[in-house]
């Protein structure tokens, strides 16, 4: 089972964490927290990466009607969105909601990931004028 929803783009790293942070906004996610990883190994390790960052994306509504469904569910919240360098290009990648109903097995849980697919999905969408591709 793939578990990310991926897309590439052709523009520099800061760029596009920018238009990352718009395209959420404009599906009703909030960014909760951010987790700059090449700093943080830098700082810990001494380790030099690509730019990665974390994004703990967070839809209110959807968040509660999932923890109304399973408080246990928080475990799996927010939603992380990575933006990474990958070679000339920069990866925008997000969890794939479905892998919440996978992992729990609770059908309660569909109606919320297929919800949050569509609003991620759309986000994706919104910074290459067209789909995702396919987690690749």
């Amino acid at each position: 089972m793939s578990y990310d929803r991926t897309v590439h783009l052709d523009a520099d790293f800061a760029t596009v964490l920018g238009r990352v942070r718009e395209a959420l906004a404009g599906q009703g996610f909030g960014v909760l927290t951010e987790i700059d990883v090449t700093a943080t190994l830098k700082a810990k390790l001494g380790h030099e990466m690509e730019d990665y960052v974390i994004l703990g994306a967070c839809n209110p509504a959807l968040a509660h009607r999932a923890l109304e469904t399973d408080r246990s569910i928080g475990l799996l919240l927010p939603c992380n969105v990575v933006v990474r360098r990958d070679g000339d290009r920069t990866a925008v990648q997000s969890l794939d909601p479905n892998t919440m109903v996978a992992l729990t097995g609770l059908d309660a849980l569909r109606p919320v990931a297929e919800e949050a697919t569509r609003r991620l999905d759309a986000a994706l969408a919104s910074l290459t004028g067209a789909g995702t591709d396919g987690g690749r």
